[in-house]
């Protein structure tokens, strides 16, 4: 306890440290708590560093309570605005862009299937797609593969 004491500036600002190292890497930045109050705990460290503070365990804590407050009330939207901004593009697999000449044909009854990569695929297509034509994956999904032809010019 005693070396926390005699160096509060520093402790505070690993702590602060650590606290959002937790929230960005282990929580994936989905609470904010961690990170207000490791903000705090950071700006309580400077401001003790920088002797505009006591340095004294009370002063240290009471700070750092007030501080993570006021960094809630001002940074709680702007934070949850950023938060709610998710893309709706869907992520490219590996597959996409895959191009082979289909052995069967492929129609919207028609699934047949296709060995890529070890694992066995049904084709879907929107189209009836004739054998022997170069295809292109546009998109995976489990067990399925959804091609359309290519433009051979």
């Amino acid at each position: 306890m005693d070396i926390i004491a005699n160096n509060l500036a520093q402790s505070l600002f690993i702590v602060g440290l650590i606290l959002l190292a937790i929230e960005v890497v282990v929580l994936g930045f989905s609470t904010f708590v961690l990170f207000f109050v490791g903000l705090a705990a950071m700006a309580t460290g400077a401001l003790v560093y920088i002797e505009i503070l006591p340095n004294s365990l009370l002063s240290a804590s009471l700070s750092t309570g007030v501080i993570t407050v006021v960094a809630a009330l001002v940074l709680w939207k702007p934070m949850k605005h950023m938060q709610s901004k998710v893309s709706t593009k869907k992520a490219k697999s590996e597959f996409a862009d895959h191009q082979f000449f289909l052995t069967e044909s492929v129609s919207p009854t028609q699934s047949p299937k296709y060995r890529y990569s070890g694992v066995e695929w049904s084709l879907v297509s929107e189209e009836f797609i004739e054998a022997g034509t170069k295809v292109e994956v546009t998109e995976a999904e489990v067990g399925k593969l959804h091609i359309k032809a290519i433009d051979l010019k």
